[in-house]
């Protein structure tokens, strides 16, 4: 057997610890598969002191993680000290340049410092693995790079952060409010102190770009992004998509499109039969759509140290095994340039509710002003409160409600020109809610 792989993994956090415990534990299935032995031999963390439950014995300890990226007794850097800056990409580059593979789980890292590590890595003839970056213990990195090389993608698209999706699963069961589900998540250890990162979609974007370069051989372009969350989605929206056959969740998705690559991130309604509509609570999802194998849908943890640590130690195994690929699936050079293609032109439908003054002729005046720009309307929909219809005897209180409209496919730019326009003619008591359908 081979010189054993020796591991310097840092950070011992909920997924670092997770590691230590899973490579003991597997440790014969690990040598079996790769044909050499994988061990711990160095390990960082910023408390010493703190009982993790691990054996320890023999394994040498840094404070500084970059001093145990240089380490000439350490083969391969685990790094999960998490962040885009700061100790986190210090440790990673210092890894390379002393000529160490690197397994990650760090999708900030890569979102932003992608291009330069995988540039870094080829020239050093490392591997830059990071299989735990998107989805947790869903294998999506591998299915992209290896598993459909025969297959021309269109899209790829799907839950990716178990935040979002727990919020919007106790929204719509229970008819909470985003700011109640919010607190249950934090209070369960779901969301941070600080959720913006997650409920704004930002960290389901920094997954997004790390696929769209797998899926579509182009360079990562984190920053061609559009990016919204969930904060503004009511119970009334939830309410609505399930009487129209949708539910609502915040989806990643990235697609072909005449001139490049749409990349965005939002609030988007699935039709209820869809795979990924009975994905619920933390879980994840990642939908695949390929001219070879159809349509490919994968649904597993999105976190949590167990789950994680899988996706971390099959990278350990393919390093040990001498597996080196491409970080994006192909050499740098190769990689296509990232053509971003504007939200305002993306084309599909959309749920739009307005929240208008209940009077005569609103719905027209909504209408027409659709009409002039050649958005067709599927379904159209609107809610008056009983106590308030009473109070006029033509059933028109003059009060706010809701009117709710379905269109057919239509381009972001003029459905939002309509919008603009409705606004200006009065007829709006609140900023107008906008949804886009994702269909099958």
């Amino acid at each position: 057997m081979k010189q054993s792989l020796r591991l310097g993994v840092a950070g011992l956090g909920t997924v670092g610890a997770a590691v230590v415990r899973m490579v003991a534990r597997r440790a014969d299935a690990l040598a079996a598969a790769s044909g050499r032995e994988v061990r711990i031999t160095a390990v960082s963390s910023r408390d010493r002191g703190r009982d993790r439950g691990l054996d320890l014995a023999g394994v040498t300890w840094f404070d500084d993680p970059v001093a145990l990226a240089a380490s000439p007794d350490i083969d391969c850097v685990v790094e999960l000290i998490g962040g885009a800056e700061g100790p986190a990409k210090a440790t990673v580059e210092a890894a390379i340049a002393a000529g160490k593979h690197v397994v990650t789980a760090n999708k900030a890292l890569l979102a932003k410092h992608g291009a330069a590590l995988a540039r870094a890595a080829e020239t050093k003839g490392v591997s830059l693995a990071y299989e735990a970056s998107v989805a947790g213990g869903i294998p999506v990195i591998k299915a992209l790079r290896e598993g459909l090389t025969g297959n021309a993608i269109s899209r790829v698209y799907g839950i990716m952060n178990g935040t979002c999706n727990y919020i919007l699963t106790r929204m719509e069961r229970e008819g909470l409010t985003f700011e109640a589900c919010l607190k249950d998540a934090q209070a369960l250890g779901y969301a941070e102190a600080d959720p913006t990162f997650d409920v704004e979609g930002f960290d389901t974007a920094h997954k997004l770009a790390i696929l769209t370069s797998l899926a579509f051989g182009v360079e990562i372009d984190a920053e061609g992004v559009s990016v919204e969350g969930i904060s503004a989605i009511q119970p009334l929206d939830l309410t609505m998509a399930e009487e129209l056959g949708y539910r609502i969740k915040l989806l990643g998705v990235a697609q072909v499109a005449e001139g490049g690559i749409e990349q965005r991130v939002h609030p988007t309604m699935v039709p209820k039969s869809s795979a990924i509509a009975q994905v619920m609570g933390v879980t994840n999802a990642v939908t695949i759509d390929a001219d070879a194998v159809g349509e490919l849908t994968l649904i597993g943890p999105g976190a949590g140290g167990e789950a994680t640590a899988s996706a971390v130690v099959s990278d350990i195994t393919d390093i040990a095994a001498g597996v080196n690929r491409p970080t994006f699936g192909r050499p740098h050079a190769a990689l296509g340039p990232s053509q971003r293609v504007a939200m305002q032109r993306h084309e599909g439908g959309y749920y739009i509710r307005l929240t208008v003054h209940d009077r005569p002729g609103v719905a027209a005046g909504v209408a027409t002003r659709m009409a002039e720009r050649d958005i067709s309307i599927e379904s159209i929909l609107q809610r008056r409160s009983e106590s308030a219809a009473s109070k006029d005897p033509h059933g028109r209180s003059g009060q706010p409600v809701p009117l709710v409209l379905i269109t057919y496919a239509a381009t972001e730019g003029t459905i939002r020109a309509a919008l603009d326009a409705i606004a200006a003619d009065g007829l709006l008591a609140e900023a107008p809610q906008l949804i886009r359908i994702e269909r099958e």
